[in-house]
């Protein structure tokens, strides 16, 4: 079958091997880092057109999480799929991609959680950062835990989502509101996690949300969300899709009232999906402020 999506992503994979299992990672352009980390259920694909727009100023660097994208997918008895090896991932690879110098950081769903987590272990190289419709703290009190997720979320009632493609399609096309994913794009999304070893992550990452002390996650989140404090004077700018059933105004909010210095797009029509369904506006904002960083 041929792969539809392929003249949307028109780079060159890297390989590093992290303890026997390939990442793949994009490694654009020249210039200072910029480090973009994505989150559940895409892939370095969700940044393509961040990265054509930043590669000819910036070294732009994209992982695909283990289990994701074009990354292996080890079994439960060779990874462990949790925050922590997410963010012990991160580390090595940045020790081995960028040691050194001034990273900024753009961050979409779960990649928040993680590049947040590597970047407070790390202020001092942090240049700016970009959050797009993701967290760095636990549930916001005034959050309700949405019900797709907590169904998603079980042993048993998250079987469909990986033993059905239209389960995960239909996730998939909840993310965009104001746009229709095409044909290609969602071939893109969808042929990573195409099965039910290949879903094993997409799975994984739900069942890490923490919402209690007991949950395996709990302790991280809670760890970094004591020291954001630490980039509280790092230049940010906050895009948001306001119709994302996930990442809602709740999560917005909790960003401003620990950054209150950031600068804060939303976008009314747009759901979690940001940089698919207002793409050229987003991108656009991002290589302005990547360019020109500069605290409100």
């Amino acid at each position: 079958m041929v792969d539809i999506w392929k003249p949307l992503y028109p780079f060159t994979g890297r390989r590093l091997d992290l303890g026997g299992h390939g990442m793949h990672y994009l490694d654009e352009g020249k210039g200072e880092t910029v480090l973009m980390v994505h989150g559940n259920p895409t892939w370095s694909f969700y940044f393509r057109e961040v990265v054509k727009a930043l590669s000819p100023t910036h070294r732009c660097l994209v992982p695909d999480h283990i289990g994701m994208g074009l990354s292996d997918r080890p079994d439960d008895a060779r990874y462990r799929y949790t925050l922590q090896s997410r963010v012990e991932d991160l580390e090595k690879f940045m020790e081995v991609a960028a040691p050194e110098g001034p990273v900024t950081l753009i961050l979409h769903d779960w990649g928040g959680m993680i590049g947040m987590s590597w970047a407070v272990r790390h202020p001092q190289r942090i240049k700016a950062i970009v959050a797009l419709n993701t967290s760095c703290f636990r549930l916001p009190p005034e959050k309700r835990f949405p019900p797709g997720l907590a169904v998603m979320r079980g042993a048993l009632t998250g079987i469909p989502l990986r033993a059905f493609g239209f389960v995960r399609k239909l996730v998939l096309k909840s993310c965009a509101s104001k746009k229709r994913l095409s044909p290609e794009v969602l071939d893109a999304y969808l042929f990573p996690c195409d099965g039910w070893n290949e879903s094993r992550a997409v799975h994984r990452f739900v069942q890490d949300i923490p919402l209690r002390p007991s949950d395996r996650a709990w302790s991280v989140v809670a760890e970094t969300e004591s020291k954001l404090s630490a980039l509280k004077d790092a230049p940010m700018m906050l895009a948001w899709g306001m119709k994302d059933w996930v990442f809602d105004e709740a999560f917005l909010n909790g960003w401003i009232r620990r950054f209150p210095r950031a600068a804060v797009k939303r976008f009314p029509d747009c759901g979690h999906f940001l940089l698919e369904d207002a793409g050229d506006e987003v991108v656009s904002l991002i290589k302005d402020f990547v360019d020109r960083p500069v605290p409100v």
